[in-house]
């Protein structure tokens, strides 16, 4: 029997969330399975992989083998390359010490790594946010002064007409009544 370490897919339409199981090859994709060993939700960003790191080691060591998406998401755990080590150490090239230091090691490298994406992801996130904002704000302010320079020019205009009205004509001056007796 050809044992498979596979995605089961649930969830709803376009929004699919992943189980990781141990299924037997001639099963279909969403029917039985042997064990559940955890959940993959691509939907987060980055995506949330949670499982049972033992239970795939021992899988993997007893001989089951993973499909290629799973495959990537034990790499990126680092499964197998905790496989690698202790080939090594069934082999007798490395003691079991050394192969859990290196482990240990390169984990603690992984963990950084994945911890500073999700900081610069956030950081990123709300810059963007504060930059529409200040947008915002700038295209707020030029609309006020818009609707401040209208008003003004109204009254502007409406206060010279309504001076004009009121004012009575003067009397000529006397270069132009000399004019007008010749």
């Amino acid at each position: 029997m050809a044992v498979k370490i596979r995605l089961a897919r649930r969830g709803r339409k376009k929004s699919a969330i992943y189980d990781i199981v141990v299924a037997d090859a001639r099963s279909p994709r969403d029917g039985k399975f042997i064990e559940k060993l955890g959940t993959y939700n691509p939907n987060t960003n980055p995506a949330s992989i949670d499982f049972s790191e033992e239970k795939a080691f021992q899988w993997l060591m007893n001989g089951a083998q993973p499909t290629d998406t799973v495959k990537a998401m034990l790499s990126y755990r680092g499964i197998l390359y905790k496989k690698h080590l202790q080939i090594g150490v069934v082999k007798g090239a490395i003691t079991q010490e050394t192969a859990d230091a290196r482990f240990e090691e390169w984990k603690k490298e992984k963990e950084a790594k994945i911890e500073s994406k999700r900081t610069t992801l956030g950081s990123e996130k709300e810059a963007k946010r504060k930059a529409a904002l200040d947008a915002e704000t700038k295209v707020k302010e030029a609309r006020a002064e818009a609707i401040r320079q209208r008003e003004a020019a109204k009254v502007a205009a409406a206060t010279p007409a309504a001076e004009a009205e009121e004012a009575p004509e003067a009397p000529a001056a006397e270069g132009e009544s000399t004019e007008e007796q010749a």
